[in-house]
């Protein structure tokens, strides 16, 4: 779900703003998941707009507050997640780590790297979701050293049906400053898109959830 409808659109209106939403229904972006999509989202982007990493590192630290997920730890999930999750924990003062999409195969053979405790209560911070397999594999990988998972924050979610799933069936609250939908909003609004790309992009979505 989203945080604030408010939050929603601004958070929106900022990701293309500095064009970290490509849109190309010509050729289309290859994900990690291998999906061919029309839209790409590149929210490392952000990093390089101080202003535009403060607004997001705040409503991240807002929703934490709000949801009464009073976390002992942070931690991110690589690499998107990272430095987003790195702003987060700095801001809260609490301890960080972040998590691999694999175990290393050399030295001492970490997925989670810094510090965790059993029972620790930790919130989880994502850059995006798209099928939600990689971020999910981190949530498992920090159940397994023994973490309370209580919550996954990220700044954007394509909101297809298979992550939606994925969440509810691993047990695992997601919360994202914006999604798809307030996007193509904010887009056709702001004229980034014409009509014509809005089916474009509804009918992608559409798709995806068919198969």
């Amino acid at each position: 779900m989203i945080y604030n409808k408010d939050v929603a659109l601004k958070t929106a209106e900022l990701l293309l703003k500095i064009k970290a939403v490509k849109l190309n229904p010509k050729d289309p972006f290859t994900w990690a998941s291998g999906i061919k999509s029309p839209i790409y989202c590149d929210n490392r982007i952000t990093l390089s707009y101080p202003e535009i990493r403060t607004f997001l590192r705040q409503h991240f630290v807002r929703a934490i507050a709000e949801n009464h997920f009073s976390p002992e730890a942070i931690s991110g999930v690589a690499t998107g997640g990272i430095s987003q999750g790195v702003l987060v924990a700095q801001e809260l003062g609490l301890p960080f780590s972040y998590v691999r999409t694999g175990k290393k195969d050399h030295g001492l053979l970490n997925q989670v790297e810094g510090e965790v405790r059993e029972g620790q209560r930790i919130v989880v911070i994502e850059d995006l979701i798209s099928t939600g397999g990689s971020s999910l594999g981190a949530v498992e990988a920090l159940r397994a050293a023994g973490c309370n998972i209580k919550g996954m924050l990220a700044i954007f979610t394509y909101d297809l049906p298979v992550a939606q799933k994925a969440f509810r069936e691993a047990d695992c609250q997601l919360i994202t400053l914006t999604d798809y939908d307030h996007l193509i909003q904010k887009a056709l609004e702001v004229g980034y898109i014409d009509t014509d790309g809005v089916q474009v992009l509804q009918d992608f979505r559409k798709s995806l959830g068919q198969q």
